[in-house]
């Protein structure tokens, strides 16, 4: 089942499975903003990540001395649990509480909301993660959304480009062919904002960034003046990916990352791992603006 809500704006579109964004289309000129999921590249629009992001050693992870497998960005994508809670004029919100079958994969009690919220040309997907037992709550966040890219038959995938919101000099961390975190590898801007798009940007997997000063990036087009910004100011960390030689690009905001090559497994020391204790509820959000 879908569920939209419009403005003056946008209409937005959630996949009640998984709680997935599936469109952000324009009202003003028809044009679909979102990635539409073409299974023979890639079959998804924006998957939500949690209670892990990218890949685990060996799929799974310890907690207490026991086992647990889990596969890579967690069970939110593609879950069929999952529930609309709530429909208002600018707002829809999605439910996932824990049960047995998570119970299985991870122990803990939880509650996660995700809220998807129209203000003007602006949407902001808002996260709620409230620990509904006793015992610390750990998990990792994140956003997936893939965007199209180019929009119009004319335009090449050269004639993007993402900015970043200030100067950077950052590098880029190495993926393992089992999606593993290794060495920081090469040098991906130099003091630039710019980054430009081409078909093997993305030829070694996702660009990771841990250390960036920017709090947004802009996807841009050099033959017109569609902007379409994403800010990330709770997460921090970014993966920018996309299937080499494919039609978008994904911004992928988030608080956590892969395992490390020699990771010991041990969820409570996992990188960016948040301890939420019990009773307790964590906020945060990331925003879509488009300006067409």
């Amino acid at each position: 089942m879908k569920h939209s809500i419009q403005n003056n704006f946008f209409q937005i579109t959630v996949k009640e499975t998984g709680a997935e964004l599936c469109s952000i289309k324009s009202l003003l000129t028809n044009q679909e903003y979102l990635w539409q999921a073409n299974s023979q590249v890639w079959g998804s629009h924006a998957p939500n990540l949690f209670p892990i992001i990218g890949s685990l050693k060996n799929n799974g992870f310890i907690h207490q001395g026991k086992f647990y497998p889990m596969t890579k960005h967690g069970f939110i994508r593609n879950n069929q649990d999952i529930r609309l809670l709530q429909k208002t004029t600018n707002e829809l919100r999605f439910v996932l509480n824990s049960n047995e079958k998570t119970r299985k994969l991870y122990p803990f009690e939880f509650e996660f909301q995700i809220h998807f919220i129209l203000d003007n040309n602006t949407l902001k997907i808002k996260h709620e993660i409230i620990n509904t037992g006793e015992t610390e709550l750990l998990f990792c966040l994140g956003g997936h959304p893939a965007f199209a890219c180019p929009l119009h038959d004319e335009e090449n995938y050269e004639d993007y480009y993402l900015e970043f919101e200030k100067e950077e000099k950052v590098n880029t961390w190495n993926l393992s062919s089992e999606g593993l975190i290794g060495e920081e590898g090469k040098l991906i801007l130099d003091q630039s904002k710019v980054l430009n798009l081409h078909p093997e940007l993305f030829a070694n997997d996702a660009l990771i960034f841990k250390n960036l000063r920017s709090n947004n990036i802009s996807l841009k087009s050099k033959k017109s003046n569609f902007q379409l910004k994403v800010s990330f100011h709770d997460f921090p960390y970014l993966g920018l990916w996309a299937k080499p030689n494919a039609s978008y690009v994904c911004i992928e905001p988030w608080i956590g990352i892969a395992d490390k090559v020699d990771s010991n497994q041990e969820f409570s020391t996992k990188e960016m791992i948040q301890h939420l204790p019990g009773g307790k509820e964590f906020t945060t959000s990331y925003s879509i603006e488009i300006n067409e």
